[in-house]
Parts: structure tokens; sequence; C-alpha cells
């Protein structure tokens, strides 16, 4: 018997896995500070989405899910976090016209559960209850954007 050369093959199937996942940027303000904390109104809390997809080298995406999130009382702005939750992510062997859907539905909502923590977490160091951000439809957004104008944001708005 012959033993043949056993070769590593190829992926021939289509290919997607998470490098890594880490904060790109991180910023908090909370301008009316101390006289802010000596109100006891609700604030009225405006939430913005934006999602950013590019490649990197061949087969290798880096996604940035940028949340920013303001609470205001009136036109006082009471804090202002913004956290850039970035990942690289590894596609391959995906047809070209499937890349930009995975870029701007499946990362953002792995990079999303990361996002909101951080938030969260910075909310509340701050001094402040913590703001849980509900799920978010990526697939939803990114179907409202394709169906833009090219001048459109990039972003969504939740109320």
């Amino acid at each position: 018997m012959a033993e043949e050369a056993v070769q590593p093959q190829q992926p021939t199937g289509p290919v997607f896995s998470i490098e890594k996942i880490y904060v790109k940027d991180l910023s908090l303000e909370v301008p009316n500070a101390p006289e802010i904390f000596l109100t006891r109104e609700n604030p009225t809390v405006q939430i913005q989405l934006q999602t950013e997809g590019k490649a990197v080298q061949e087969g290798v995406f880096n996604v940035t899910l940028t949340v920013t999130v303001t609470a205001k009382l009136e036109e006082k702005t009471m804090f202002l976090v913004e956290v850039r939750q970035a990942g690289i992510f590894q596609i391959r062997n995906v047809p070209a016209e499937d890349i930009q859907p995975i870029l701007g539905i499946a990362c953002p909502t792995i990079l999303f559960p990361y996002a909101r923590e951080s938030v969260s977490d910075a909310v509340n160091r701050a001094g402040f209850p913590p703001v849980v951000l509900a799920p978010v439809n990526f697939e939803s957004i990114y179907q409202q954007r394709m169906q833009q104008p090219p001048e459109g944001q990039n972003g969504a708005t939740v109320q």
C-alpha cells in the first residue's frame, strides 16, 4: 500500500469567524454636574446607532458599531455616552453580494450586546441608574438603509 501525502485542505464552504471584539472608543460626558444630580425628573433619552464595515485584508473585515446615548432634562444634558464597539471578522468563500449584508446585519448583531454592556456600565459609573438598551433589529435597519438614496445617513435613531 502506498501512503498518500496528507495535504491540509482549504475550507471550500463559507467561513465566518470572530477574530477579536474590542472597545475602539468610549466617551462619557456629564456637562452639568453636580447640579444635575439634584434633580429628580425623568430625562428624555435619545439613542443613535451607526455601523461601519471595511476590509482590512483579504477575507478579514473590521466592523464598528457606534452607540450614542444622550439623556436630557429639557435643554440640559444629564449625560452623553458614546461607545464605538468594534470587531475583526474573518469572512471567506462568501459571494460578494452577501458581504455587505453580513457586515451590516450579522456583525452588528454580535457587537451590540458588548456595546450595550459598555453603555450601561459607563452610565452607572457616572452616578446614574444604568441604561439598559433594548434589543435592536439590525436587519430592519439595514433594509431601511438600502432603500434610502445614496446620500442618506448610515445610522438610525431610536427614541
